[in-house]
């Protein structure tokens, strides 16, 4: 009997050591993939890894490959697809495809983000949601053609916000 809680014990004690070990191996490997000196082939293989904080912070990374970001932006999570949208090393292809994202709020960050192009913009002004179409209005980014379309858009909210900002660039422009 006593053997066998010793074993017992034992076992407990190399699953509690293992368990240290496991976090401190995440710990390793988110290092690694948020250190812009990471190469990138490791970054590819990290971008794989089971534990979303992992991939979260090589969505993170600045110097991570456009096409790795591309292939993140594709992510079943939805806070590495919104880390994604904010790496200013993600190209307009990638926030192109985020602009079709099944996610609401994935799609209203991409609308916020003071980087988007006028093309991502122009994307995102015919989104079924009145949100998303109110926050183009809002983005700087949206060209005056566009926002020109939004002023004719079906609720008030945004087309008003629409007009107000073409307003605001005419004024600006005029100084």
């Amino acid at each position: 009997m006593l053997h066998r809680i010793q074993n017992i014990m034992l076992i407990s004690m190399l699953f509690m050591m293992s368990s240290v070990a496991c976090a401190e191996d995440i710990i390793d490997l988110k290092r690694a993939a948020r250190n812009p000196t990471t190469p990138a082939t490791t970054l590819e293989q990290l971008a794989t890894h089971e534990n979303p904080d992992v991939r979260q912070n090589v969505a993170r990374n600045r110097r991570a490959p456009a096409e790795l970001l591309h292939q993140l932006a594709q992510d079943p999570e939805q806070r590495i697809r919104i880390t994604v949208i904010t790496n200013t090393a993600t190209t307009e292809k990638t926030h192109l495809l985020l602009a079709d994202d099944k996610s609401q709020q994935v799609r209203s960050v991409l609308a916020r983000y003071e980087y988007c192009t006028t093309a991502v913009m122009d994307k995102l002004a015919s989104d079924k949601s009145v949100d998303i179409r109110a926050e183009v209005a809002r983005n700087w980014n949206t060209s005056l053609a566009t926002l020109k379309k939004m002023t004719n858009d079906s609720f008030p909210e945004v087309s008003q916000t629409a007009a107000r900002e073409m307003t605001k660039r005419k004024l600006e422009a005029a100084e």
